[in-house]
């Protein structure tokens, strides 16, 4: 149970699970891996559109239950009727399982991504948007470019395996690319990342006031910068209270994965 306010609404807390058609799935790569993952997907409604969403270093803590992606996954489907398919790259653990495999430093991960990105394509999910966050945001320029995919969103992308090649493909494209920058960044701030997405003329730099590269306490604008883009037709800042069925989800087996765990650490 979850205790309401305002006459039956109940706010919408960091492990609050909204209504959603959950399932978990399994991506096979063209190398022979099984990649663990889960489709969320609105309960009452075909999606407006689609998030494919790509973890931070899994060396370091990322999976697909970071907590950016986990609370768009608990809220999306029924806030904005948005899709939201997560998974672990290969080698990555998380409650769902761990994916086969072993870290590949940004090469063997090009056969993950496009795993995920034919599962989408398969399965009739629509207006595919990839979303990165951090190492996620250099698979998915590197490897993203695929015409079922109409565009990218880039939370704090440290441009670090990615290229000036693989930019310029993305210019080539035509297709949206919004880089959300934090103020605090560790590795690439907004001032400088204007400077190197300048490669690609559609590319929208946002910078975010106050928020640092791991997005503690910023959840909330993350998710409706990234609807505004992917579902503009869906009225943003998305609520904060809930009037219906409501879960909480016990996240505390990822209580040894603080922010402590990722200091200085390049993700």
């Amino acid at each position: 149970m979850t205790a309401r306010d305002n006459g039956g609404m109940a706010s919408i807390r960091a492990n609050s699970v909204l209504p959603a058609r959950r399932e978990e799935i399994t991506l096979e790569t063209a190398d022979g891996l099984s990649l663990v993952g889960e489709l969320a997907r609105p309960e009452d409604r075909d999606p407006v559109a689609t998030l494919l969403c790509v973890h931070p270093l899994p060396t370091h803590g990322g999976m697909m239950d970071s907590h950016v992606f986990r609370k768009a996954a608990f809220r999306l489907p029924a806030l904005a009727g948005l899709a939201v398919l997560r998974f672990n790259t290969r080698g990555t653990g998380s409650l769902r399982g761990t994916s086969d495999g072993a870290f590949d430093h940004a090469r063997g991960e090009r056969f993950d991504v496009a795993a995920a990105i034919e599962y989408a394509e398969f399965h009739d999910l629509p207006d595919l948007w990839v979303v990165g966050w951090s190492f996620g945001t250099d698979l998915a320029l590197m490897y993203a470019g695929d015409p079922a995919v109409s565009g990218l969103v880039l939370l704090s992308p440290p441009l670090r395996f990615s290229t000036d090649e693989h930019l310029a493909a993305w210019a080539e494209s035509g297709k949206p690319v919004t880089a959300l920058v934090p103020e605090h960044d560790d590795y690439l701030r907004p001032a400088e990342a204007k400077e190197r997405f300048a490669v690609i003329p559609q590319a929208e730099v946002v910078g975010v006031d106050g928020a640092k590269h791991l997005w503690v306490g910023d959840a909330e604008t993350v998710l409706d910068l990234v609807v505004a883009r992917v579902a503009p037709s869906v009225d943003v800042p998305l609520p904060r209270e809930w009037d219906g069925p409501m879960q909480t989800a016990d996240t505390s087996a990822y209580a040894d994965r603080t922010t402590a765990v990722f200091k200085d650490v390049p993700r």
